[in-house]
Order: C-alpha cells, then sequence, then structure tokens
C-alpha cells in the first residue's frame, strides 16, 4: 500500500513539474517566434503585395459582421442607458456618456473580439493546413521564405485593419446611438457631436488607438503562432483555429487589465 500510496505521489508531481516545463516552453518558444518576427520585419526583400491582399482579406473578412454589431451596439447600450439617466434628470449626458465609454473601452475591445473569432480562427486554420499539407515544407525548398511571406504579412494585416476597423465601429455604434437619440429627443445631429466629445481628449482617443495596436499584433501573432506550429494532421488544423480564438480572447482580457492600470496613472 505505502509503495502504491508513494508512486501516486510521485507521479503527480511529474505531471506538475511536466506542465510547469511544459509552461515556461511555450513561452520561450513564443517569445522566439516574436524576435523572429521583429528580426524578418526589418530585413528585406520586401513583401507589400502580400501584405495588401492580406489587409484586404482581413478587413472584407470582418466588414459585414462589424458593421452589424457596431449599428446595434451604439442603439442597444444608448436605449438601456436612457432609463438609469431618466431617473436621475440627466439625459442631456447620454451623448457623452456613450462616446466616452465607446472611445475608452468598447470599441477597441468589441473588434479585437471579432477579429480574433473572425480573422484569429481563418488565420489558424489557413496556415495550419498549410502546414500539414507541407505547403510551407515546399516553399524553404523552392527558397521562399515561408515565415516573412506567410507570417509576417498577416501580422503586419491584423496590426494596421484592426486599428481601422475600430475607427468604422465606433463611427457605426456612433450613428445607432445618435439615431435612437434623435428619435426620442428629437436632438439635432450638430448638437449630438457637440455633447458627445466636449469631454473626450486627447489621451482617449490616443489610448483607444493604443489598444487597438496591441490586440492587433496580438490576434495576428496567436493566430499564426497556432497555425505555422500546428501538428497530428486535420486535428490538428481544427485545433489550431480554436485555440486561436481562445488564447487570443485572453490575451486582449488581459492586456486590456493592464492597460487601464497604466493609463489610470495619467488621468
Amino acid at each position: 500500500m505505502k509503495t502504491d500510496e508513494s508512486q501516486k505521489k510521485s507521479g503527480k508531481k511529474y505531471l506538475i513539474s511536466k506542465g510547469i516545463d511544459g509552461f515556461f516552453i511555450t513561452v520561450y518558444n513564443i517569445a522566439q517566434f516574436i524576435g523572429q518576427f521583429f528580426k524578418e520585419l526589418v530585413k528585406p526583400p520586401y513583401e507589400f503585395k502580400e501584405i495588401i491582399r492580406q489587409c484586404y482579406a482581413v478587413g472584407y473578412k470582418s466588414l459585414g459582421l462589424i458593421t452589424l454589431t457596431g449599428l446595434i451596439t451604439g442603439l442597444v447600450f444608448t436605449k438601456q442607458s436612457r432609463g438609469p439617466l431618466e431617473e436621475l434628470g440627466a439625459t442631456s449626458w447620454l451623448p457623452s456618456l456613450v462616446t466616452i465609454a465607446l472611445i475608452r473601452a468598447l470599441a477597441p475591445l468589441v473588434t479585437s473580439i471579432i477579429c480574433a473569432g473572425k480573422v484569429g480562427s481563418s488565420i489558424g486554420a489557413e496556415l495550419g493546413s498549410m502546414r500539414v499539407t507541407e505547403q510551407i515544407d515546399a516553399m524553404e525548398v523552392s527558397a521562399v521564405n515561408p515565415f516573412k511571406y506567410l507570417v509576417v504579412s498577416r501580422i503586419i494585416a491584423t496590426t494596421i485593419m484592426i486599428p481601422a476597423l475600430t475607427v468604422y465601429f465606433g463611427f457605426l455604434c456612433m450613428m445607432g446611438s445618435f439615431y435612437n437619440i434623435n428619435q426620442t429627443d428629437l436632438t439635432s445631429f450638430t448638437e449630438f457631436i457637440q455633447k458627445a466629445f466636449q469631454n473626450i481628449g486627447a489621451l482617449d482617443y490616443s489610448s483607444s488607438m493604443i489598444r487597438a495596436v496591441v490586440y492587433g499584433f496580438t490576434v495576428g501573432v496567436v493566430g499564426c503562432y497556432q497555425g505555422y506550429n500546428t501538428t497530428k494532421g486535420t486535428q490538428g488544423v481544427g485545433k489550431a483555429a480554436n485555440m486561436s480564438v481562445v488564447i487570443s480572447m485572453y490575451f486582449i482580457f488581459l492586456e486590456e487589465i493592464m492597460i487601464v492600470q497604466i493609463l489610470n496613472w495619467f488621468r
């Protein structure tokens, strides 16, 4: 009995040790992956055509969902905020409240989450299928740098396009909010804009763009890392697509917490 118990304890210790080792190995591999990205980023030749193609793909794939979500988010958020403000007799604050919430948090966060599900999974699945079908190996044999062509171009595309989609999402949210306020309070567009941006400063705009750039880079890195290092055939492709979404969202929420804490020091 004592031998069995000691074996179980040693087995648990081995599993814990193996899990800790695996975590640090993964962190090291990701750091090496990011380091290779920056190394290839500044080294010619530059794949401008592929970067433009990927920017179009990232923007086009997310445009429909971003449009629908933006309009509905602005409309619903305004309707839900109206009740508490009416109780306080402060419905005139509604445009400012919506704008502050959008620019400081909602626009970059919601846009990046949508792109993590739509674009991140697509990148993971696409690169994963290329890995298991040995297309990446074939590119290496053909004297083409697959990392630069496939990974660098996609990370640059997500880093550029997610901030652009964030601006688009924020604009549509504002239009949805204006529609609700205009229908209820008969507020003109000029008055709405004046009230909306009276409490917004340069720090709010810059922090929103910083968020969007960081989240876009995260979505690109996670999706490319999962797809580029796929194993176990078609099963691995599905896992890469799924893990790209899950890990991207996990990191986005962690980054949101850290960025908010840092920005609060400057407010």
